[in-house]
């Protein structure tokens, strides 16, 4: 009866950070991952840790978090004054002496500038003030020498207040005196400013697992550096959703199943390193998948994976009549076993819910969004039937992503639906390992159409010019460190080195940036670190790089929603 039936919610938060490290000198060349650590990932489980009956699925990648743990080190000895802080943007807070050439302070400035302007610079009136002042000496780059090192040190606290998590600007109150100060910082306030920065570093990943001990979160993880699985083992499996699709001229990936194995006993390991235990679920690298992907997620112990929506619709479509049991068009509300992908479970993901958290209600009261999306809910609990506790609605989205579009970085929506998808009586607020422990049915999908979460395809990563491009240079490489391991070149300790560098060049985020869709500046930047880790590996296992890695792969012209660090799960077209 409609009105009476119970539904099970599963909000699953996806976090990664490509290495923006360089193997050969250890510097970081992008400060994403120590930004966002502090930020969104500190935000998140702060606010889980305030609402005891939430409960929420997280998955990381596992390359993230070898690198939260390399920097809580770093920072950890140089405040013991037994190391260097190898990310320039970080160890300039606690530089006495701040640069003092021209070009040096305008890429300083232009770093600490790299901020969402309504969400994160706007709401500080003091960052506004320092932001107006670097937009005028820009225009007068001659005046630059008149800046001293007061209006630096003020620009850099700053920054890295306002990319602090919510939660800890209320809570801390060395933040506080900072903020309240709001100038004129000197070099004690920026070390204590890096020392609340090194204690979050410090015990994020702990309170994570604290919390999966306590059963109030799940735990789930990515293959090691983010790749794409299914297009390890078969390029071709991307034209099963985009038939016309150009493929790179290799004609697959060399070794790429044993690749693909590699990606994910390393990923077991790491994530047993750092959490003590085992993982149960897997969402593979941007929902990739394909039927011999999930085979060997089965093989490898997980019980559940997650893909998208679109993925579904089309393995749905290309099931013969009767194939797969219909349920008044709740059919993507179940989980399915793939006929001769083994035992794993997989899930998809409600591209409209998950999509209203990404980009909706980014520009909406926290109250009002929690209210909506509730009443979505409740509309599929309406239409699915009276035992509808086999009915589970997977939330998916990147995890670290969104918040900075939001009004003090989604705390108040976050704290909000938590609470209230818990108190509901018509939800329960689970994870999908307990949908599993709880018995719910699950389906069989006769075949499954190849993709990702992002329209059902792997268009983001393969089948242009540019991705292409990247993909016959990663197989160029991979040719050639067959060949030093062939003849047995490398070993021991070189050999590991390789291999994980390796694993660096494999993972999807250089190839989701390729593309002129994409902003210029992202796009350089990916780019041109994807070309700086190949040479690394060429490097390491000593041999010349092609000159080709010294042409500009791809070039970005667009504007997309959010900077494209997002994609919504369906195209707009």
């Amino acid at each position: 009866m409609p009105g009476s039936s119970r539904i099970k919610v599963v909000l699953c938060w996806h976090m990664h950070q490509p290495q923006y490290r360089e193997p050969i000198g250890g510097e970081y060349r992008l400060p994403w991952t120590y930004l966002h650590a502090i930020k969104d990932y500190v935000d998140m489980v702060a606010i889980l840790e305030e609402i005891p009956d939430a409960r929420a699925v997280v998955n990381f990648a596992p390359v993230l978090l070898d690198q939260i743990e390399d920097y809580a080190r770093q920072v950890d000895l140089f405040l013991k004054g037994d190391g260097v802080i190898r990310d320039p943007l970080l160890a300039m807070l606690d530089q006495p002496a701040l640069p003092v050439r021209a070009e040096e302070r305008a890429v300083l400035i232009k770093n600490c500038l790299r901020s969402n302007e309504e969400r994160l610079i706007n709401r500080f009136p003091q960052y506004r003030h320092l932001a107006d002042m670097a937009a005028w000496f820009g225009d007068h780059p001659d005046s630059m020498i008149y800046l001293d090192e007061q209006y630096l040190a003020d620009l850099l606290v700053w920054y890295h207040i306002a990319w602090l998590g919510e939660t800890v600007r209320r809570d801390n109150e060395a933040v506080q005196r900072l903020i309240e100060k709001r100038s004129c910082y000197d070099l004690h306030d920026r070390r204590v400013l890096l020392e609340v920065i090194g204690e979050l570093l410090n015990g994020v990943i702990a309170r994570y697992r604290t919390l999966a001990e306590q059963q109030r979160i799940e735990l789930s993880m990515t293959p090691y550096a983010h790749p794409i699985v299914p297009l390890l083992l078969d390029f071709s499996c991307a034209l099963e959703a985009m038939p016309d699709a150009p493929l790179p001229k290799s004609p697959a990936y060399p070794g790429g199943e044993a690749r693909a194995q590699w990606h994910m006993q390393q990923g077991l390991a790491t994530f047993r390193h750092h959490f003590g235990m085992e993982p149960q679920g897997c969402w593979p690298s941007e929902g990739g998948v394909s039927a011999p992907a999930l085979k060997l997620f089965s093989d490898a112990g997980f019980r559940w994976a997650a893909s998208g929506e679109g993925v579904f619709r089309n393995s749905l479509a290309r099931a013969d009549d009767g194939a797969v049991e219909h349920n008044d068009g709740h059919e993507l509300y179940a989980p399915y076993r793939v006929v001769g992908s083994g035992d794993i479970a997989c899930f998809f993901r409600d591209d409209g819910l998950s999509d209203l958290i990404g980009f909706t209600y980014t520009k909406w009261h926290g109250d009002d969004a929690v209210n909506d999306l509730i009443e979505h809910l409740m509309n599929i609990a309406n239409g699915c039937p009276a035992s509808g506790h086999d009915c589970v609605v997977p939330i998916i989205l990147d995890g670290e992503n969104a918040w900075e579009h939001y009004a003090d970085n989604g705390y108040h929506f976050l704290s909000g639906l938590y609470a209230a998808l818990a108190a509901h009586p018509r939800i329960d607020l689970t994870t999908f390992s307990q949908c599993l422990g709880d018995a719910a049915s699950v389906k069989t999908l006769p075949e499954m159409v190849s993709g990702s979460w992002v329209y059902g395809t792997f268009s983001t990563w393969i089948g242009d010019k540019d991705k292409n491009r990247g993909w016959d240079l990663l197989c160029e490489a991979k040719r050639a460190y067959d060949e030093q391991v062939a003849c047995g070149a490398l070993s021991g300790e070189r050999l590991l080195a390789a291999e994980k560098q390796l694993a660096v060049c494999e993972g999807s985020d250089w190839f989701w940036w390729f593309g002129d869709y994409n902003p210029q500046e992202a796009v350089s930047d990916f780019e041109h670190l994807f070309r700086v880790h190949l040479s690394s590996l060429y490097q390491m296992i000593s041999v010349d790089p092609p000159e080709a890695l010294t042409t500009v792969i791809s070039q970005g012209q667009g504007a997309p929603s959010q900077g494209g660090v997002m994609l919504p799960g369906q195209s707009s077209d």
